[in-house]
């Protein structure tokens, strides 16, 4: 169980038999009257944002999420194969599963597939990751003085903006929870 005075972004809650990530939460504590937290729910499968105001102090069951260490394999059709490091055993999941996070995985990666129950729910992601450039218009000397950017179209498919200085062929840093660029590798 877990209190809402104790909720956390990324918290998973179970309610009316399905599980919910928090996005966001606030306390409120009004001149009159009780407290209570106002929160944003998502549903795990369905991706269906909720808004939900609780009582302070009310008890929820806290969802016990599994954490599984798994190689990215490849793609097929609109699934992403993954394999378990341990086990070797594979795994299938679609694409609604991988959610955005398609975008910060290539082959042979190390991803963490969430499990509930032993039930693939959806896939992690390590917050920086090194992808290299593989098409991104040049940049001009002397152009780095006024902070500008360009986009950057990387290894995976994914688009973010780099400083002009940045080149094709070159691996950059990225934080994968923003999708910016931290810095060259």
């Amino acid at each position: 169980m877990i209190s809402t005075n104790d909720f956390r972004n990324g918290i998973t809650i179970e309610m009316d038999n399905a599980l919910y990530t928090i996005v966001e939460f606030l306390h409120v504590k009004p001149g009159k009257g009780n407290a209570f937290v106002r929160s944003k729910l998502k549903n795990v499968k369905t991706g269906y944002t909720l808004e939900k105001t609780f009582r302070a102090g009310e008890k929820l069951t806290l969802a016990h999420i599994e954490k599984r260490e798994m190689q990215f394999l490849y793609k097929q059709d609109t699934d992403y194969i993954f394999m378990d490091n341990k086990t070797y055993d594979q795994i299938h999941l679609n694409e609604e599963m991988v959610g955005d996070n398609k975008l910060w995985i290539k082959d042979s990666s190390n991803v963490y597939i969430l499990l509930h129950d032993e039930t693939p729910i959806g896939i992690e992601v390590s917050n920086f990751i090194d992808l290299k450039i593989i098409h991104t218009e040049p940049g001009f000397k002397g152009d780095t003085a006024t902070g500008a950017s360009k986009p950057a179209t990387l290894e995976t498919g994914a688009v973010i903006n780099v400083p002009l200085f940045v080149d094709n062929g070159e691996v950059v840093q990225v934080d994968t929870r923003t999708g910016t660029y931290l810095r060259r590798v």
